[in-house]
């Protein structure tokens, strides 16, 4: 914002420095020096208006025409500078704030790293600690839900409040949800001694853990939309497509490879250690790395120019106190919050491209997970054949980051999206059908089955990018993170829907009725998607006209 002394300065520098063009004046009646002075008198004293002399040989000249033809032509208004095309592919490739992006991917390191080793963690310390995975699959159910329920809300918060406040409380309540929950589970491993698994349930230490593991998860996926949503769009530039991508694109891989490393680290501590050392060493993981992150967050702000200083909505905090500090209407205001985030998400410009990411969570089946691992199993699958499989996904992964962003600079946005959608239902298809046709414990359409869904990797990772960036496009600044929540919240319903079907045809040979299911959501993605791209509207065209394909859509 500019103060309002400096836009008193500026109006001043510029009434006393105008310029007028043929004026008429009319000499019949001209003041005397004393007249005007009476009439100005009655002027604010701090109006300062100057007062021109004109002498006879003045006004009998035709010099009153301040501005000629020949000084309008030499203006400087009328010389825009036109990029060339090389230039035009070099500014779009160049982020705005190069410096504090190198920041950011540093600090996404740091957060993710502990992020994913604790994801790893908590799981495998429960498990150890109780045969059955109720007491995993409860903290799992309140974690959804509580990202259904809450993540409007806070995405709202969010919207409301400064950045780099919020960025920094997220990351301390984060760790201290996280160190909570792991004390919890030191106390179980130390003191809990063959319990039922119904007895587990009703454990104080239970409850507190799935409380902090709520709250926990509820940090983690402010803070993935806080630098996936709002601050990467600054820091590399909306209007610099080319940048946006390969900015996406890094984004992707470190998430990627943070994931493979945080299984790995937690799981060789594992094999040399108890689970309460290993813990332990998690936690002084977490204890170290959050200064860390703070100053990390403070040094993107000083190398991005104070871009994280400005506000995305005028009057935030007010509108923020009503929801947090007023305990009489939490409810209402919560449910007034989520209803807003909702309406909010119907409403947005790019809404068939956040539509199309939503459904490609309702595929369960065809993706490495759970399920396919269960009926891998159940076929003798050898486990290193499983565990190749798995790897092959995150590999293609990973590859499809560096391929997102050059289909981006030969397509455009749109037409990388419509791809990688397309892609991916295909590969799936011929899977769905090497699975019908014949048995997959067979080599032949066992390799078929596996191969065609390790290379729709390749598809749904480019989507998951160029979607990214759609929405990161299209999306208001001031509404990012309240629509990123929102969609991440009905994301979560979609998961958790599809895990109600599988656990009623929990039975391995329902397992082509849920592949259809998968399939079939993919392709509507693309379809809903290819449909929405067919038929530009005309804000669509505002929000892509840098997109150097665009008008190769009608």
């Amino acid at each position: 914002m500019i103060p309002a002394a400096a836009h008193h300065a500026r109006w001043d520098n510029l009434t006393s420095k105008c310029s007028m063009a043929n004026v008429e004046v009319d000499f019949n009646h001209v003041e005397t020096k004393d007249e005007a002075a009476d009439e100005l008198s009655s002027l604010s004293s701090g109006c300062s208006i100057p007062v021109v002399h004109l002498s006879a040989d003045v006004l009998d000249s035709g010099s009153l025409n301040l501005l000629t033809e020949e000084t309008c032509q030499s203006s400087i208004f009328t010389e825009l500078p036109v990029l060339s095309e090389g230039e035009q592919d070099t500014l779009a490739a160049t982020p705005v704030h190069p410096a504090g992006l190198h920041a950011l991917y540093a600090s996404y390191v740091f957060g993710n790293l502990v992020e994913q080793l604790w994801n790893f963690a908590w799981p495998a310390a429960l498990a150890i600690l109780h045969p059955s995975l109720l007491p995993v699959a409860v903290v799992g159910f309140f974690t959804k839900l509580s990202i259904f329920i809450g993540a409007p809300i806070v995405g709202r918060l969010m919207d409301h409040f400064p950045r780099l406040p919020t960025y920094q409380s997220l990351n301390a309540i984060q760790a201290t949800t996280q160190l909570l929950s792991a004390a919890m589970i030191i106390y179980a491993l130390k003191n809990v001694k063959h319990i039922s698994t119904s007895a587990v349930l009703l454990q104080p230490w239970f409850i507190v853990l799935v409380v902090a593991g709520a709250i926990e998860r509820l940090c983690g996926l402010a803070l993935g939309v806080t630098v996936e949503r709002d601050w990467i769009v600054l820091l590399a530039g909306a209007d610099r497509p080319v940048a946006l991508a390969q900015a996406n694109a890094v984004l992707n891989r470190v998430d990627l490879l943070c994931e493979v490393a945080g299984a790995s680290v937690f799981g060789f501590l594992l094999s040399k250690f108890d689970p309460v050392t290993c813990l332990k060493m998690a936690c002084g993981l977490m204890i170290c790395t959050l200064p860390i992150l703070l100053i990390l967050g403070q040094i993107i702000n000083i190398l991005s120019s104070r871009a994280l200083d400005r506000y995305r909505v005028p009057c935030d905090k007010s509108a923020a106190a009503d929801i947090l500090l007023d305990a009489r209407k939490i409810v209402e205001n919560g449910l007034e919050t989520i209803k807003h985030g909702w309406k909010e998400y119907k409403h947005q410009p790019v809404l068939p491209a956040s539509v199309a990411t939503v459904l490609l969570y309702f595929n369960v089946a065809l993706a490495p997970g759970a399920i396919m691992t269960a009926l891998l199993m159940h076929h003798g699958i050898s486990p290193s054949i499983i565990g190749c499989f798995s790897g092959l996904c995150s590999l293609m992964g990973f590859t499809a980051t560096f391929i997102s962003s050059s289909l981006v600079k030969r397509l455009g946005i749109l037409k990388a999206g419509a791809a990688g959608l397309i892609f991916q239902a295909l590969l799936l298809t011929v899977a769905v059908a090497a699975y019908w046709t014949g048995s997959i414990s067979q080599k032949i359409p066992l390799m078929i089955f596996l191969s065609s869904i390790v290379l729709s990797r390749l598809g749904h990772m480019s989507y998951d990018v160029v979607g990214t960036q759609i929405l990161q496009t299209g999306i208001p600044i001031s509404k990012a993170n309240l629509i990123g929540t929102t969609e991440v919240s009905i994301a979560s319903l979609a998961e958790f829907l599809m895990l109600g079907v599988a656990i009623i045809a929990n039975d391995v040979s329902h397992f082509g009725f849920l592949a259809l299911l998968s399939v079939s959501s993919v392709a509507g993605a693309s379809w809903m998607f290819c449909r929405w791209l067919a038929n530009p509207t005309e804000e669509q065209r505002k929000l892509f006209v840098f997109d150097w394909q665009f008008e190769a859509i009608d």
